[in-house]
């Protein structure tokens, strides 16, 4: 009787663990697992269901679009594996990719200096300007430059390079940090602040949004790096993917990446 008890307790562990399993995806090598935030239109964001190509999002029954996830496919196919979407703060994505819960971070992320330190960067497969998001009809809807900002409250991302450079804004009020852009629109559309530092897809994005935004694209504007406007896929340190990722981005032209952030804008949530 007791080793028929043991086969049952053993048993049941068995199915106990195949049902955990059930909907979340194990890291192995079938799988290209991809961490974003699926919050930064029109990189990345979370919908309800997989209309224009939209990939679910692991453990959940919401799914992932944008510029990002159509990368990511193109990625995944490359390397013959399964995309997964895992969806994860923005300052949880370094420790989710060093820990290896996830296998790349394809997050609308720049490969600055400080990142190289603790991780590796692919090829660029994106580059942008920073511009500012401020509220249509305000008093800085015509700003051109920096200097028109003085006085102003202006905030950006946590643990960005956007939160930064606000610093070169002669007389700025600079404002807390924000988690996410979301939060950032709920912000400005209150009045809680005047503006937030954006790169000009995401500013695309919240003024196709919202009417009541506008974008401030500057004569005289932000000084910064080559690495601090571009964006590519965050690997670990010495990760076997990067040589394979590199070819596949290089296969993707000019002309193809503008196609697929136009139509990425069009399909965001809230676009017309």
């Amino acid at each position: 009787m007791r080793r028929k008890a043991a086969v049952l307790v053993i048993f049941t562990a068995i199915i106990m663990v195949l049902t955990a399993a059930c909907g979340k995806k194990t890291n192995d090598g079938n799988y290209f697992r991809v961490g974003m935030e699926a919050d930064y239109p029109p990189f990345n964001w979370t919908q309800i269901d997989n209309s224009n190509g939209a990939v679910p999002i692991d453990g959940s029954k919401e799914y992932a679009g944008g510029y990002d996830v159509e990368i990511a496919k193109r990625i995944a196919e490359g390397l013959g594996k399964e995309l997964v979407i895992v969806k994860t703060d923005w300052d949880g994505l370094l420790p989710a990719l060093v820990s290896g819960k996830i296998d790349a971070i394809i997050a609308g992320m720049s490969p600055t200096e400080e990142r190289k330190e603790s991780i590796d960067f692919s090829d660029n497969y994106y580059e942008s300007d920073l511009v500012m998001v401020v509220k249509k009809g305000g008093p800085y809807e015509n700003a051109t430059k920096l200097s028109d900002f003085a006085g102003a409250k202006i905030t950006a991302q946590l643990n960005t390079f956007h939160y930064t450079v606000i610093d070169q804004i002669e007389g700025v009020n600079k404002q807390t940090a924000m988690n996410n852009f979301a939060a950032m629109r709920v912000a400005l559309e209150s009045g809680a602040i005047d503006g937030y530092v954006s790169e000009r897809p995401e500013a695309v994005s919240a003024t196709t949004a919202n009417p009541n935004f506008a974008m401030v694209v500057f004569e005289d504007g932000f000084e910064t790096s080559p690495d601090d406007t571009a964006i590519a896929v965050g690997l670990r340190k010495g990760s076997e993917l990067l040589d394979d990722i590199n070819k596949i981005l290089a296969d993707i032209s000019k002309e193809e990446r503008i196609r697929i952030m136009d139509e990425a804008i069009k399909n965001q949530p809230g676009a017309e």
